[in-house]
């Protein structure tokens, strides 16, 4: 069990529908990382191969496809787990599918619950059922993708995770919930909070601007990443402030339990 958790995000433009060019722009950026810096995870953005598309037909992967290979290699080359959404294809479905690759091989994959209606992204894509914590390097870590981001009880913290993180493509116009609602789920959940979201401008017009961040227990943020730039931000989660804020507000003791019925 790590005391820290040194976490590299990436934040970037995506080139639509082109996941061969969008690998080899992200093994760029993440070679600059000072090789004498050691990096437990990296972060990248949802559908970092291709932009928010609702064409998955034309770019779906198997999970034994490309990129999947290329996010084994990259994490075996850099001993750090990496972890970003993706268009996956699997039993004549298509997923939008945040997938956490160990550098001993090792996937832990979450499907997207809440797709975004006011994308059609419900149309195209089926969504998740199952919300997963998964444990690394004794961090518990809960990922979710963008649009869950406005569903709070998804997101309760009823298994005392660490981390929980969010990669998007969030639009500019709606800049301010993204904020707004990140600081809230690190606060609620008494948990670091992670938002990793893409900048520029995709094929359908649709603006975005970063503001990636993370919140600490106490909904601090401890990235000064500028917006609209491409940028690599290394910051370390500490253990010990977890413990001691719980330890001494023990606001998780009275949290609210929820049963759910997901819609279908």
């Amino acid at each position: 069990m790590q005391d820290q958790l040194k976490v590299a995000i990436i934040q970037s433009n995506l080139v639509w529908e082109k996941p061969k060019q969008n690998r080899k722009n992200f093994s760029e950026k993440i070679a600059t990382i000072n090789i004498n810096t050691a990096v437990d995870l990296i972060v990248l953005p949802e559908m970092f191969t291709t932009g928010f598309t609702m064409n998955p037909q034309d770019v779906a992967e198997p999970m034994d496809g490309k990129t999947i290979l290329w996010m084994q290699k990259t994490a075996l080359e850099t001993n750090a787990a990496i972890a970003g959404s993706l268009v996956i294809s699997e039993d004549k479905k298509y997923y939008n599918r945040f997938v956490f690759v160990e550098p001993n091989g090792n996937i832990t994959f979450y499907d997207k619950r809440h797709t975004f209606t006011l994308a059609g992204e419900d149309k195209v894509y089926d969504s998740g059922k199952e919300k997963i914590v998964l444990d690394y390097k004794g961090w518990k870590i809960c990922p979710m993708v963008c649009y869950d981001l406005r569903f709070p009880v998804w997101a309760r913290n009823t298994e005392n995770y660490d981390v929980l993180i969010y990669v998007a493509n969030w639009p500019k116009p709606r800049v301010l919930a993204w904020d707004t609602l990140l600081k809230a789920r690190a606060i609620e959940n008494m948990s670091y909070c992670i938002g990793v979201n893409r900048i520029g401008e995709d094929k359908e017009h649709n603006e975005y601007c970063g503001h990636s961040a993370v919140y600490d227990i106490l909904g601090n943020n401890i990235t000064p990443i500028k917006p609209n730039k491409e940028h690599i931000e290394l910051v370390t989660l500490e253990r010990n402030q977890i413990n001691y804020y719980r330890n001494k507000l023990k606001f998780l003791d009275d949290r609210d339990y929820f049963t759910f019925e997901l819609n279908q």
